[in-house]
């Protein structure tokens, strides 16, 4: 009678490819990491305990990872009968699973990079906006890099590691039963489910350095994680307050000289924005230009002189210098230039069901008789943008209204700039010559990789040039617009406002550094507004009562966003954000709510750095102020209190679900 081979011997001749596998993928793991620390530079100090805690916690993160990505190995080598296991046909394709696998891995790699050049994190919910919008996404990298020879590469690369340690991994007899087998997959299975339950993405963020934080995560996990979180509600995740007294906090910041609420419902910011007339029925082109960072411009400090015209253009504006976007994605800033909310953790309302006829500044205009348009260079289907818009207030104008013959360049992301304003100008024409007043919200693309456009225009090289070129590019063809706009027999009677929908980059030391929110504001009218420099603190929100307050409008508001002219001074304030974390900036103090219900104060650097030092005296106040903002905002949107109904009716007196 032969005797059993002992389990443990058994088991390693089978799961000897398992053991190749996770080793390759902890060492590419790791020289991952090595890669990303060197690449951050200065943005991770030579701090050796910096060092161990993103490779100790990431290493972490990496086996975690390991047991869900190793399941399709784990299943083959339990499925297949012992008899088959070291036969020629299962070594050629157990050699093609993990061929398979390690491609698999060095393309998530090389994806890594890239979306670490760009936006100097893991892979985030940018990453599953991008796996959803896959033409934009894929057009795009085939602009920017040389895609085919990278995948042949990586292949390349996969094929000499399957093929170089062939004899690590090669399929020998082996007398597992399936029973051995089941053991060893039904514990791969409990340790699936447990750690499935016990690990959570935020564990790895403990120290104040956000790049840090960012290393010790492993993308792939982190790309998982974005998705499930997609959606945060604010009751399970986030501080709260009991509902009557976060809606009284709000209610009492809210109220400005020129409001009145409209009723005495404790749950209604429904106010009464009464300013002395009369109103001024000027033509409004709002324009938020893709990625305009404040440091562009040489009055924050530029120096690649990228901005002639914008700086030419701030001396005859209405120039705001202390502005802080809500975001760090375009759909962020939509958002808070169209409806004047806080940017409440998860989605941006712009994407999320629900959100048809919400009160917005196009509704404001259109209640005042506007054609009211949001005017887009790409297809505005992208990030639900023209559904939002077409359903709350405006009327959607995109690439698609652009004749083939009258572009003069496109990419994936849309035409360039100086057609996108041509389109705007014949908007305008078609409303003026109706005898209709306008509101244009007119959003760019050309600041945006692969920074392509026509050529000739400027002296930077399309595509070559980088971000530089593109930034120059969209200076010129706002001055081009402007130009060709004064010979309209409008332009007298027109407000033109040129903001930005979020920075250039996002990311830094610390969770939220304020110098990468600092974006621009020039209102521009030489017909009706004096140039002026204002240095007050400001929020994104800010810009649609201020612009209504410019025109002396008075209606009834939904608004958080307050008119910058009527508020009493030492009452500024910023509210900013990820798609995690809500930021509060009011005086030097920044108060950051997280999940786990976890609530940060700091007093940031506004410099370069984007550093913060931890606050060292807390200031509960703000806490609660900064929870009522988004608490309230959050409810509100998921009971439909943001609809136009809820601001031209009083609010009930109980708020029922929508």
């Amino acid at each position: 009678m032969q005797t059993p081979t002992p389990a443990p011997r058994a088991l390693r001749s089978r799961y000897a490819s398992l053991a190749w596998f996770a080793g390759t993928f902890l060492v590419v793991e790791f020289l991952v990491r090595l890669a990303l620390l060197v690449k951050t530079g200065s943005g991770v100090p030579l701090d050796p305990l910096y060092w161990l805690y993103a490779f100790a916690v990431g290493l972490g993160y990496d086996l975690v990872t390991l047991v869900y990505v190793a399941w399709p190995l784990v299943l083959f080598l339990w499925l297949v009968p012992r008899r088959l296991f070291a036969s020629r046909p299962l070594h050629a394709l157990l050699a093609l699973l993990l061929l398979t696998m390690v491609y698999g891995l060095l393309f998530v790699t090389a994806a890594e990079w890239l979306f670490w050049d760009e936006f100097a994190s893991r892979f985030n919910f940018i990453a599953v906006d991008y796996l959803v919008y896959s033409r934009e996404v894929i057009g795009n990298i085939r602009a920017s890099y040389p895609v085919g020879k990278v995948l042949a590469a990586l292949a390349i690369v996969a094929g000499l590691a399957v093929y170089l340690a062939r004899r690590a991994w090669r399929p020998r007899p082996d007398s597992s039963s399936l029973r051995q087998r089941s053991v060893v997959t039904g514990a791969w299975l409990a340790l699936t489910i447990v750690v499935s339950y016990a690990v959570d993405g935020e564990y790895k963020n403990s120290t104040a350095n956000e790049f840090v934080n960012e290393l010790a995560g492993n993308g792939v996990y982190e790309f998982f994680s974005a998705y499930r979180n997609n959606e945060l509600d604010w009751q399970r995740f986030y501080r709260t307050l009991p509902d009557a007294t976060a809606f009284e906090r709000t209610r009492a910041l809210l109220k400005t000289p020129e409001a009145e609420f409209v009723d005495d419902d404790p749950r209604s910011i429904t106010r009464e924005i009464r300013n002395p007339g009369p109103e001024k029925r000027l033509n409004v082109v709002l324009v938020s230009v893709e990625s305009l960072s404040a440091t562009y411009l040489a009055a924050f400090g530029g120096t690649k002189s990228v901005t002639p015209n914008l700086d030419a253009l701030a001396s005859k504006s209405l120039f705001f210098t202390n502005l802080y976007a809500s975001g760090t994605r375009t759909v962020r800033g939509l958002e808070a230039l169209s409806l004047s909310v806080p940017p409440t953790p998860g989605q941006s309302i712009v994407k999320r069901p629900d959100n048809e006829n919400l009160f917005s500044l196009g509704s404001v205009f259109g209640g005042k008789g506007y054609d009211s348009m949001f005017v887009y260079g790409g297809y505005g289907y992208f990030d639900n943008m023209n559904y939002f818009f077409s359903h709350s207030g405006y009327r959607t104008v995109d690439r698609s209204d652009i004749p083939r013959d009258q572009v003069h360049h496109a990419n994936i992301w849309g035409v360039a700039d100086e057609d996108l304003f041509t389109l705007a100008l014949r908007e305008g024409d078609r409303a003026h010559a109706a005898g209709q007043p306008f509101f244009e919200h007119v959003m760019t693309t050309s600041n945006h990789p692969p920074f392509t456009y026509p050529a000739g225009r400027i002296d930077l090289p399309s595509g070559k040039a980088g971000r530089a070129g593109a930034v120059k590019y969209t200076d010129w063809a706002l001055g081009d617009f402007l130009a060709r706009a004064a010979t309209k027999p409008w332009f007298d009677d027109t407000v033109f406002v040129i903001t930005a929908d979020h920075c250039s980059s996002s990311w830094g030391r610390s969770a939220i550094p304020m110098n990468r929110y600092h974006i621009p504001l020039l209102i521009y009218s030489p017909k009706h507004i004096e140039p002026a420099r204002v240095d007050r603190l400001m929020a994104q929100i800010d810009i649609p009562p201020t612009l209504l307050g410019l025109l002396d409008f008075s209606y009834t508001s939904q608004f958080y966003g307050y008119d910058l002219f009527k508020l009493e001074p030492g009452r500024e304030r910023a509210l900013l954000g990820n798609y995690q974390k809500a930021g509060y900036l009011r005086g030097d103090v920044l108060t950051v709510l997280a999940p786990k219900k976890h609530a940060t104060q700091s007093q940031p650097k506004f410099d370069d750095s984007g550093d913060a030092t931890p606050l060292g005296v807390p200031r509960p106040e703000l806490i609660d102020d900064a929870i009522a903002y988004y608490e309230t905002a959050s409810e509100r949107f998921n009971q439909g209190l943001m609809r136009t109904d809820a601001a031209r009716a009083p609010a009930p007196t109980t708020a029922a679900p929508n």
